[in-house]
């Protein structure tokens, strides 16, 4: 849905629902072909190459992702195959090009997405918890793109229905 429109719907909430704890979940471009396709990926650190964070954030490269390692004990604790790392995100996915692409990989991106670093900057600034995770799907680590679909997989799905349940099961672990 991209930085803006994420920012907003989790602004526009807060008066109508009281909670500091926020999970979200989506679907991002993976960068390193090693990542099986559908496992889950939480970021640690956000590479900051939209403009929404910038609103809620002093300027730096990066936000770090306050509740990874939280992210990641529930996974374990649940025997949910996950990999932690940097995420990219950008605005302008049609401009994830070859040298950016490679530019972020070697910075240790292993995903690149549209919301996460705008999200953790406007939780910060908030006083919120974002609690988040990724679906590897398409991948951009490969001589051409791969949309890495199953058969019969809808175009533009990248999410495992499981995903929905996974970021259900998390919203539990940490409200108690």
């Amino acid at each position: 849905m991209g930085a803006p429109a994420c920012v907003g719907t989790v602004e526009d909430t807060l008066s109508e629902i009281k909670t500091d704890k926020y999970v979200v979940f989506g679907a991002a471009g993976c960068l390193n072909k090693e990542i099986a396709r559908g496992k889950v990926m939480i970021p640690t650190q956000a590479y900051r190459d939209e403009g929404t964070s910038y609103h809620y954030a002093p300027a730096s490269d990066y936000v770090t992702v306050g509740n990874a390692d939280i992210v990641a004990a529930f996974m374990e604790e649940n025997g949910i195959p996950y990999v932690k790392g940097k995420t990219w995100t950008t605005d302008s996915f049609y401009r994830e090009t070859v040298n950016n692409f490679e530019k972020h990989k070697a910075d240790g991106c292993i995903s690149v997405e549209m919301e996460c670093a705008a999200l953790q900057a406007m939780c910060d600034f908030r006083g919120l918890k974002l609690y988040t995770f990724f679906t590897s799907g398409d991948l951009l680590d490969a001589p051409k793109w791969d949309a890495r679909r199953k058969e019969g997989q809808t175009k533009g799905t990248q999410h495992d229905a499981g995903h929905f349940d996974i970021a259900l099961e998390l919203a539990r672990y940490v409200a108690e």
